[in-house]
């Protein structure tokens, strides 16, 4: 099936797609970067370096987190993280809603 990936570039190294967008989501739903990334297979670091990206790229952060210890530590989506999901995932129902005859006819056009 045909189907439309949407990146948003923002500028020179600047970009959000799907991958940042769901370790977002894991994040919201996990509580934490550690727990966000492992859950879509990739390592703390890796999780840690996108999300540092992300609260560099925008003027508020998206992202905040707080050191381990007794309590433990943790992660939460800001407000404005939050909203950039929800703009993301806008932007990507509408794109796709727009491109659904072209999608349709690229599938049609598929060798067996």
């Amino acid at each position: 099936m045909a189907k439309l990936t949407l990146r948003v570039d923002l500028g020179p190294g600047k970009a959000i797609g799907p991958g940042k967008i769901r370790l977002l989501e894991a994040i919201r739903d996990g509580g934490s970067i550690s727990r966000g990334g492992r859950s879509l297979g990739m390592s703390y670091r890796r999780a840690w370096m996108l999300i540092d990206s992300l609260n560099r790229t925008f003027r508020r952060k998206v992202v905040t987190a707080r050191p381990g210890g007794e309590r433990g530590g943790g992660a939460r989506l800001t407000p404005f993280g939050l909203a950039l999901i929800a703009s993301y995932r806008a932007i990507e129902r509408r794109s796709r809603k727009a491109a659904m005859r072209e999608l349709a006819a690229l599938q049609r056009a598929l060798r067996r």
